[in-house]
């Protein structure tokens, strides 16, 4: 864990909020000079805390329109069948992210797909042919209250 003081912690709340924000601004907006700002926001990068910069996209105005939490359930836990199904997992689009869980089922994806047809589709091409999978509950999302990727900064 990188030991962050409070410089740090506001360049990363204010990184999260605007990722585009240039350097010169985020040292104005933090009161510094533009190098020792730019030396600070470099040594977060270097030490993994800043993993990268993206756009946050609008799923709908995409076409996802549905968002599903699927739950699977495995016969088999040994390594092979776990790396064959984690290969396939991280090349998949549609899933956003998935978790080895505790609990009934072993692993926790989000989903996202066109419409209940496409993400049929999904369930059909891509889950029901994993290797070892005993189980599958998909929960479909009706409304999302809250959606956001970033860290509490505290």
């Amino acid at each position: 864990m990188y030991a962050l003081d409070k410089i740090d912690k506001q360049i990363l709340a204010r990184l999260q909020q605007d990722g585009r924000l240039t350097n010169a601004k985020l040292a104005d907006e933090l009161s510094l000079s533009e190098t020792p700002c730019w030396r600070r926001v470099k040594k977060l990068e270097e030490a993994g805390v800043i993993e990268g910069y993206q756009a946050r996209l609008n799923r709908q105005s995409l076409g996802f329109g549905v968002v599903a939490f699927v739950q699977l359930t495995y016969i088999a836990h040994d390594e092979e069948t776990t790396y064959a199904f984690e290969q396939v997992i991280r090349h998949c689009d549609y899933v956003l992210s998935c978790h080895n869980t505790t609990g009934e089922a072993d692993f926790l994806l989000h989903v996202v797909a066109c419409d209940l047809d496409d993400y049929s589709k999904f369930v059909d091409s891509v889950l029901r042919k994993l290797k070892g999978v005993s189980s599958i509950r998909s929960s479909i999302s009706l409304k999302e209250v809250k959606g956001s990727s970033q860290l509490p900064v505290v």
